[in-house]
């Protein structure tokens, strides 16, 4: 009976292994290929570049609205406000939540639901170049492929607008907002799928269920961390350094023959990256409490705004002596309003000059409405603008929040660093420098990322985040302070590893399909009559040998679970 195997670990190890690898293996070989095109290609987005490139030139002269007075017709209450222009009318952009919404400044009548018609004479003004051959796609109420993460999927309602041209590309405007939040070409969509689609498991009716997809995931990473755990250890107990095992006659390290003996060793030497591949996956969707930070306090939260967000002070004479010296640097396209230490700001990026071209730094999928991106920027007090712009905030005034955001709580040391560390840091440069960390002597261990160059705790960490680090980031992207930064060694070792999880993949896969269709003969003839079958004398079939040796025995009773 079947059962009776299990009554063996050994063959319940070697079973349990072969199953798991018969369901797992499409999935971890999806990975594994999908991971080397997503070490240089992500999910198609809308470069900040490119949408401050587009942008109208801001222009105040109209403004009659406050945001302030914008905020309570929304009866909303914004955490940011962004100043820009449409259809040549300034308009402001609150973000409340995970939402935003628009009102115009002249009138601060909100912007209705955007039709197609108007969506497409936005598009016009926003890429002449393609006016003529520019059509309207379709009306997205929920997502699409391209359109599942968060920060996209809450500016629901969208346009899909197509330019027509020989890139495929396709424009997608917000309803509510009424500006392009995402840009995709064919083979940005081409490239997006094999690499974020397969990776993530994005798959368009799977990921519209939140919750199943990332039990799903987890799950999946788990079941192929416990599915390569036992290989690993099958492996070992199955090697002979001594060569006690005898195939045709010949004495191997391993009692496989075939896809199997070469699975057996790609094991051996790939196992564990395999394995932790496998299980840091899993902890991308933060599955386990003990490895998350805690929640931010109030006084955390409130270290660098201090306190609650006011819109008060935003008057037009202010905002227009803002944008007046932001000119003075260079024609600004939009006010992005943030508070610092209870005071009002406006920070301002330096639009791309029209010989700048892609590729661009800021190509997440984030950029287009981060507060935050990688370019040359310049500061503004709203309660001073006549005091001009600058760069960063003073060295006291990021220490007075460092104290904030930790009331009573003895700092273990401090320092300003020039220079990345193990758990702030970019493989391209793009996080902010200097920063001013601080490590305190609180139970949590906490440490604080302070960057001055826009007022803000750039990271913030506790024991277990750390330990999510290494345990996350440290074994799924390799990012190892001592090879994270050498590149091409870094891509080389990645490709090299992930090469050799696609030939555990492939070579149990192969061993697998047969064992299916083995197992799928009996059901595919129900119904069907059967075929008398002449038997033969045992010895007359089997030529006269009707025993093997002890070895050879040993090596057929413990095939690897897939070649069984």
């Amino acid at each position: 009976m079947r059962y009776r195997l299990f009554l063996d670990w050994r063959k319940a190890l070697i079973y349990t292994h072969r199953w798991l690898g018969i369901v797992g293996t499409l999935v971890l070989l999806i990975w594994f290929v999908s991971g080397i095109v997503f070490m240089y290609v992500g999910m198609p987005a809308l470069p900040a570049e490119e949408r401050l490139l587009r942008m109208q030139p801001l222009e105040l002269a109209t403004a009659r609205v406050t945001p302030a007075e914008a905020a309570a017709r929304l009866d909303v209450s914004p955490t940011r406000v962004r100043v820009a222009m449409h259809d040549g009318r300034p308009v402001y952009r609150l973000q409340a939540g995970s939402e935003w919404r628009t009102v115009y400044a002249d009138t601060g009548e909100p912007l209705g639901g955007m039709t197609a018609d108007e969506a497409l004479a936005l598009m016009r003004r926003y890429v002449p170049e393609h006016a003529a051959t520019l059509r309207y796609d379709r009306r997205l109420t929920d997502s699409d492929q391209w359109t599942l993460q968060n920060i996209i999927r809450s500016q629901m309602p969208m346009h899909r607008i197509a330019l027509g041209d020989e890139a495929g590309t396709h424009y997608y405007v917000s309803e509510e907002t009424g500006e392009p939040m995402l840009r995709t070409t064919a083979s940005g969509r081409f490239w997006g799928y094999l690499s974020a689609v397969l990776h993530w498991l994005y798959f368009t009716p799977l990921r519209r269920h939140g919750a199943f997809w990332n039990s799903f995931v987890v799950w999946s990473s788990l079941i192929g961390t416990g599915m390569c755990g036992l290989g690993i250890v099958i492996g070992v107990w199955r090697y002979s350094m001594a060569r006690r095992f005898r195939l045709r006659g010949v004495r191997a390290h391993s009692p496989y023959a075939g896809w199997m003996k070469w699975h057996h060793y790609a094991g051996l030497i790939f196992g564990f990256f395999a394995c932790t591949w496998a299980f840091s996956g899993a902890l991308s969707l933060g599955p386990f409490d003990f490895l998350k930070a805690s929640p931010m306090t109030v006084h955390q939260r409130e270290a660098a705004t201090g306190g609650p967000i006011n819109l008060e002070p935003l008057t037009i004479d202010r905002l227009r002596r803002v944008a007046a010296t932001v000119s003075r640097s260079f024609t600004p396209k939009e006010l992005d309003f943030f508070q610092f230490q209870g005071e009002p700001y406006f920070i301002a990026y330096v639009p791309p000059s029209p010989s700048e071209s892609a590729p661009w730094r800021n190509s997440d999928i984030s950029a287009a409405t981060s507060l935050n991106i990688d370019r040359k920027h310049v500061l503004v007090s709203a309660l001073r603008p006549e005091e001009g712009t600058f760069t960063r905030f003073e060295n006291d005034r990021m220490w007075d929040v460092a104290k904030a955001a930790m009331p009573g709580v003895p700092m273990q040391d401090a320092e300003w660093m020039h220079e990345y560390d193990a758990y702030y840091y970019s493989q391209t440069g793009s996080r902010p420098l200097p920063v001013l960390r601080v490590r305190y002597a609180d139970p949590q261990e906490t440490w604080l990322y302070l960057d001055p160059q826009h007022g803000t705790i750039a990271s913030r960490l506790e024991r277990a985040s750390r330990w999510n680090r290494w345990l996350y980031h440290g074994f799924h992207s390799l990012d190892f302070p001592f090879l994270y930064y050498k590149r091409p060694l870094w891509d080389i070792v990645v490709i090299v590893l992930s090469l050799g999880g696609i030939a555990l993949s492939v070579t149990t896969a192969l061993p697998a399909w047969r064992r299916l269709k083995r197992r799928a003969r009996p059901f595919s003839a129900w119904g069907l009559p059967r075929r008398p079958v002449a038997h033969r004398p045992l010895s007359e079939a089997t030529g006269g040998k009707t025993a093997a040796s002890h070895d050879q025995l040993s090596a057929d009773s413990h095939r690897h679970p897939a070649d069984a």
